[in-house]
């Protein structure tokens, strides 16, 4: 039980994605990268630039989908990351997706979000009555499905944990990796 899915689509913010998909593999998962399609996905890089009040983008490299989200089986993948973007916007309507993301809710597994990844479990309906970082601009989006929005760099709630943009990697992502091998140990155990 070492493999965890990150989820991405067209414009999916390249560190939210990149920064904890190798640090899965540090500490001996396999990242599973699902898509709306199994196929190449274009990411993207965000920065507000100096005198900007909006975010720019540029971008970033490319990621081949391991999979495609109808073809997950959940109960297979240890835990779950919705990467940030602007691609869960274009996604989160998928009903695959919503599938998959409810399960993860629903049976309490490890599950990370960062910036744009909000609007997944939201449209989902899964962040009623939960605390969650995520990007300021990204604060109603979460408030209006009935989530608690909190400005810090990690924010845990049980099984979920959350950052609010790539600038937060350093913090969120460790605390997700050790609820990812705490539940490695209680299947293997099992």
């Amino acid at each position: 039980m070492n493999k965890v899915l990150i989820i991405v689509g067209d414009a999916t913010e390249t560190l939210d994605t990149l920064y904890p998909y190798y640090r899965l593999i540090e500490d001996g998962f396999e990242p599973v990268v699902a898509g709306p399609e199994k196929r190449r996905f274009q990411m993207v890089l965000h920065e507000i630039k100096p005198g900007w009040t909006i975010t720019k983008e540029w971008e970033g490299y490319t990621i081949e989908a391991d999979i495609a989200f109808k073809d997950i089986q959940p109960e297979e993948y240890v835990g779950i990351l919705f990467s940030g973007g602007r691609a869960p916007e274009y996604i989160r309507d998928d009903p695959d997706l919503i599938r998959i993301t409810q399960y993860y809710f629903n049976e309490n597994k490890p599950i990370a979000s960062v910036c744009h990844g909000v609007e997944i479990p939201a449209r989902a309906d899964c962040v009623r009555g939960r605390k969650m970082a995520t990007v300021a601009k990204c604060q109603f989006d979460l408030e209006v499905c009935g989530g608690e929005y909190v400005n810090e760099p990690c924010v845990v709630d049980g099984n979920l944990v959350s950052g609010r943009t790539y600038h937060d990697n350093g913090h969120y992502v460790k605390v997700w990796i050790d609820l990812l091998k705490k539940e490695r140990e209680k299947v293997s155990s099992a």
